[in-house]
């Protein structure tokens, strides 16, 4: 489908890509995609703009010309990345944790992975103020996303990542320690203390996003000072395996869940015996429902949050329903022994399924007050500027209401925020960004999170943004690079998703967790005129590494010895790490993707934000931020192919070298497209269309070899009509055609992530294919198999997976050695040359490793993970 025109943002409103199936977004249900222009405030510019004369900062300020719509490129990320490990067909149940069960199983390897990126990771280094870099923005320093935070009174704090476990710090945060390093899931969905204080951990991350992993269920910690957490902990039996969790709510004796598979309930006594399902509002459509195999299934029991009424545990409300919309969409209470539709009595807050989507609650500590945020599922469809209802309060303190409407976008959007352009206000993406809590202290005192952190202190009456967006656009902004922003205080990541307040040394402290990880401020803190916060402080302090690598380069570093390391990003941008670096610089803002770093030098560097949005360096992106005044200092150049005009390409697009010729690159959308410049590229149109796989057909992998090309695309890439094939050419366009590949062959008929050229013979290749085999699959052609080999140039393949797990496979790569290692949403396996089976890699926890590459020399294996950041590992151990 054509997507508009991309442009990079310094902070994307934006989620991409720990263990179990994720949940598709259905075509039918993305929000209002290729629809609803907006602008929004950026510092950068692209190549046409820097033409233009530029004496001050503020022109640049104004909103941009993009005409696409940033939550819906989340949406359609979120379909993208889902679609890899899910489609044709719906993924069973259970099929992650035996996939890491298996793998726990095999022979490891010799050697241990060495972890790069445990160090600060500075989005505001003065020293890449380039035009496509976040520095200034305010963020200071960041890690990956935090999907849920938990604190208590002894200073303890609990910050459960998206990807990369839970992880615990004793002194108010900062000095992190992971606790959740020995469960088969990395994804976090909630996180909660009991009123004995032990801390609950819903696995699965609830967000819907790009990169949300599926979970294993509950686990409990009983003494989480000290502990950790085990699968000794797990509450009930597999009742929420597979399911992602939004909330952990408490009442009358027991936790409840509100998962993807509806409510279940289950006691705080007793941890054995099993979940109960209290409520689905389409039963048929779970595990072992008459529809279980339907691609919409995953969408039609969703459950946001419950409230319990702190007068009388015995009525609950629950919040239900899939954020696009869907005829169950609404609120919930018992009658009897029947769970009826709220039709009336709420007041303000929405009753028909149009207005609730994705909600949250939250309940004075003295039970005087209910709160909520509803995202509306009719906003996000026809509201270009928001899809956020409203915040609302009920002063009966009974969730049942009625409820009062105390805030909607444009009163935030008036509250200091930094979202303040059509098409680009607060709730925009409501539907991912959302927290809400309340200070016990105080019921008139609300923390409410979307894209950025509000505060009141009257119950509603008056807002003020106290973490905004960026500090890019307020007067208090400067580039001087002798100071970090200016005037502007330090402010926290964009897009919220967890919340907590706690006390450390006699002090009350909100902790909030975003994209780029924890944040803390004084309860009683201080504000500017503006509203703003003057007294953030970034707890990503280099002990904690959540981040999402998509991509991983690495080079020698030409000034300061050893090696240039470097790595697109969720969210983060483009992190990277000079030779004698104790923090990593973000040299390029927004999401990075893919990856090219050149061997013989670090600093030549091709990042992909989105959809083949192609930037260069040639100096790492170092800049003092002259280019303001000056554009002809700017030292990064879009670079982008056509297809990045068009929407012709994945969202997260394959980009990669000859491995015979480093300056022959290949890039693949709906085209492939070759350039032989190297790093010396400095326009699109020097790339050529070497071969065009069609209307609807998306390049997956791309790989090259002394200029024969190997492509492979999707095209339906989704349940309906999923279609996949690959291409074989040349890099001068001559000799191109597909290769056959029987729904019923050899090679499965389902996402193809990676080749793997031999470097002495560029007819043997190998590929990696995504997604589970057909014991775990329901649908047409899933076959069996993770690993291919061809011997004759992909005419005919060969399922060399053997004794590998069943586990979806992100990519492959030949070592210098001949040895093959595989990359896999559970780590890293290896085949020894002359070998036919497996072995482990290291032990790495259950995180998704999307990328390998080798150092200059090829003695050092490096891992892109999806949640803990960047690992390597000798070679010669591995054997």
């Amino acid at each position: 489908m054509s997507v508009p025109t991309r442009r990079r943002r310094w902070f994307t409103v934006c989620a991409l890509t720990a263990s179990a199936a994720l949940a598709v977004i259905p075509p039918s249900a993305a929000s209002g995609r290729g629809a609803n222009p907006f602008g929004v405030r950026v510092l950068g510019q692209l190549a046409h703009e820097r033409e233009q004369s530029v004496g001050a900062a503020a022109p640049h300020l104004a909103a941009d010309d993009d005409d696409g719509n940033e939550a819906d490129e989340i949406a359609e990320g979120a379909d993208q990345y889902a679609e890899a490990r899910t489609s044709p067909g719906v993924v069973a149940p259970g099929a992650y944790g035996a996939a890491w069960r298996d793998l726990s199983r095999l022979r490891s390897t010799g050697g241990d992975w060495h972890h790069l990126t445990g160090l600060p990771y500075d989005s505001d280094d003065r020293r890449y103020r380039d035009i496509d870099s976040n520095s200034s923005g305010g963020s200071g320093d960041v890690t990956g996303r935090m999907a849920a935070v938990a604190a208590d009174d002894d200073g303890y704090v609990y910050a459960g990542s998206a990807g990369g476990g839970v992880w615990r710090s004793r002194g108010g945060g900062g000095h992190w320690r992971p606790i959740s390093d020995r469960l088969p899931a990395q994804s976090t969905g909630a996180l909660a203390l009991d009123g004995s204080g032990r801390l609950w951990l819903g696995t699965g991350e609830a967000t819907t996003n790009a990169d949300a992993y599926l979970g294993s269920g509950v686990y409990v910690l009983t003494h989480p000072h000290h502990g950790t957490f085990s699968s000794r902990g797990r509450v009930g039996g597999d009742e929420l395996d597979s399911t992602t969790i939004h909330e952990l709510r408490f009442g009358g004796g027991k936790v409840w869940a509100a998962t993807s598979k509806g409510v279940w309930s289950h006691s705080t006594h007793r941890l054995s015996g099993a979940w109960k399902l209290e409520f689905a509002p389409n039963p048929e459509f779970l595990p072992g429902g008459s529809r279980a195999d339907d691609p919409d299934a995953p969408y039609k029991n969703i459950a946001n949050d419950i409230a319990v009424d702190p007068k009388d545990p015995a009525k609950v409300v629950l919040a239900i329903g899939w954020r696009s919309g869907d005829d169950y969409n609404g609120f919930y209470t018992r009658s009897g022994h029947t769970w009826t539709r709220i039709t009336s009595g709420l007041g303000d807050l929405p009753a028909d399924a149009d207005g609730v989507g994705a909600v949250t609650f939250a309940r004075s500590a003295d039970g005087s007050r209910y709160y909520a945020i509803d995202q509306s599922p009719e906003q996000l469809n026809t509201n270009p500027d928001s899809g956020l209802e409203g915040i609302f309060v009920s002063k009966s303190g009974s969730p049942t209401g009625p409820w009062t409407k105390i805030a909607d976008y444009k009163g935030l959007a008036a509250s200091g925020s930094a979202l303040t352009s059509p098409g680009y206000m607060p709730g925009v993406q409501a539907w991912y960004n959302q927290f809400l809590t309340v200070d016990p202290s105080d019921p008139r005192h609300v923390y409410a999170g979307l894209e950025e952190v509000y505060e009141t202190k009257d119950g509603g009456a008056t807002w003020s943004t106290v973490g905004p967006y960026w500090n890019f656009g307020f007067s208090c902004w400067s580039i001087d690079p002798a100071r970090q922003t200016g005037d502007c205080h330090q402010t926290t990541h964009s897009d919220q998703h967890g919340v907590a307040i706690g006390r450390h040394h006699g002090k009350s402290y909100v902790y909030v967790g975003n994209d780029g990880g924890v944040y803390k401020r004084p309860v009683d803190g201080s504000q500017d005129a503006s509203g703003h916060a003057t007294d953030w402080t970034s707890l990503n302090d280099g002990t904690i590494d959540t981040l999402q690598y998509y991509s991983v380069g690495i080079g020698k570093d030409p000034d300061h010895g050893g090696l240039s390391v470097t790595g697109g990003l969720q969210d983060n941008g483009q992190s990277v790490l000079r030779g004698d670096d104790k923090v990593m610089g973000s040299n390029f803002g927004g999401d990075g993707g893919d990856t090219l770093t050149d061997p013989g030098n670090g600093c030549n560097i091709a990042e992909e934000y989105v959809y083949l949005a192609v930037q260069v360096t040639q100096n790492c992106a170092v800049n003092d931020g002259g280019w303001v005044s000056d554009p002809a200092k700017a030292t990064s150049y879009g670079v982008a192919p056509a297809d990045n005009a068009t929407g012709e390409a994945r969202f997260i697009a394959p980009l990669a070298a000859d491995l015979k010729n480093p300056a022959a690159w290949v890039a693949g959308g709906r085209h492939v497209w070759v350039q032989n410049h190297g790093y010396a590229i400095r326009s699109g149109s020097e790339w050529t269309s070497v071969h065009d796989f069609g209307e609807g057909r998306y390049a997956t992998a791309v790989a090259a070899s002394g200029g024969r090309i190997y492509a492979a695309w999707c095209g339906p890439c989704n349940n309906q009509g999923f279609a996949r094939g690959i291409a074989v050419g040349n890099a001068d366009g001559t000799g191109w055609h597909d290769i056959t590949l029987p729904v019923d062959g050899t090679v499965p008929n389902r996402y193809l992530s990676g080749f793997a050229v031999d470097p002495k013979n560029a007819d043997h290749v190998f590929l990696a294919v995504n997604g589970f085999s057909r014991h775990w699959t329901e649908g047409p052609g899933a076959g069996v198999g993770h690993v291919f080999e061809s011997t004759n140039g992909g005419t005919t393949w060969k399922d060399i997976s053997a004794d590998l797990p069943d586990v979806p496979t992100d990519s492959a790569l030949v070592t210098a050695d001949g040895g093959l290692a595989v990359a896999t949403d559970l780590g890293v396996v290896y085949r020894a040359p002359g070998r036919t089976t497996w072995k482990r890699v290291g032990d790495l926890p259950a995180v998704a490793v999307l990328q390998l590459k080798t150092s200059p020399d090829g003695g050092t294996l490096y891992a892109a993970t999806h949640g803990r950041g960047i690992y390597s590992v000798k070679l010669r151990h591995l054997r």
